[in-house]
């Protein structure tokens, strides 16, 4: 019999030691499994966050119908996508319909606490919600109201802000009378619109021919509203 050295014997103990069973394979095998399971489910968790906006584009939408609420900024009509500021009370067929510094300003504080910045002079964004709010340019003098949003690149998700006369001429466009006229006259109650500008604007369409007929009724409910509190005390943003 032929006796190993000390040293020998020890390091083939260590070894022993170190090398895994036969009986461990599995179990090291399962371990890696569900470690590569929990990484993968976290991963899919992270880009679904990241790549699906819609959650968070809600709760931003939840937080601006509170707006309507206040007397200077709502949510004018969701499906078109439109916001209105509050302009005046009194107008004249002169007036330039453009969202002015003063309007401007004030929708940018409402809006800066729900995450909006501006990324430009006329777009303000939410990057987790994936939702802008366009402020259309203001072409030339005398470019009709009813086609402020023409030549703006607006999502489906997005929303523009418009004067009150600019978003009556959109439910104009894009709404039958009967439902043009509710919006408007709900509409007229807190921010009232330029209804001298408007006839201006009006043409030769079906549906402009059809509101011209109506012009008196809706400038009938805005006197009543612009006569009574709480609108009549209202003042311009500037």
């Amino acid at each position: 019999m032929v006796s190993q050295p000390a040293g020998a014997t020890l390091n083939a103990m260590a070894d022993s030691k170190n090398t895994p069973q036969h009986g461990n394979k599995p179990h090291t095998l399962l371990r890696r499994l569900l470690g590569g399971f929990a990484t993968s489910a976290v991963q899919t968790d992270e880009v679904a966050f990241v790549s699906d906006p819609t959650a968070e584009r809600e709760q931003v939408l939840a937080k601006m119908r509170a707006f309507n609420g206040e007397p200077y900024f709502q949510i004018a009509d969701e499906k078109l996508g439109l916001l209105s500021v509050f302009d005046d009370l009194k107008y004249d067929r002169a007036d330039v319909e453009m969202i002015s510094p003063a309007m401007r300003k004030h929708v940018v504080t409402k809006l800066g606490p729900l995450g909006f910045r501006q990324i430009s002079g006329t777009v303000l964004e939410h990057v987790k919600a994936d939702m802008r709010v366009h402020i259309p340019k203001f072409h030339a003098l005398g470019a009709s109201s009813f086609d402020i949003t023409r030549y703006t690149d607006k999502r489906a998700q997005d929303y523009c802000l418009l004067t009150p006369t600019q978003v009556a001429c959109q439910f104009i466009d894009h709404y039958v009378l009967d439902d043009a006229v509710q919006r408007i006259e709900a509409l007229v109650k807190k921010h009232p619109i330029n209804l001298l500008k408007l006839a201006d604007y009006l043409e030769g369409k079906p549906k402009h021919r059809a509101f011209r007929e109506v012009l008196g009724h809706i400038k009938l409910k805005q006197r009543i509203a612009v006569e009574s509190e709480p609108l009549c005390r209202r003042r311009s943003l500037g």
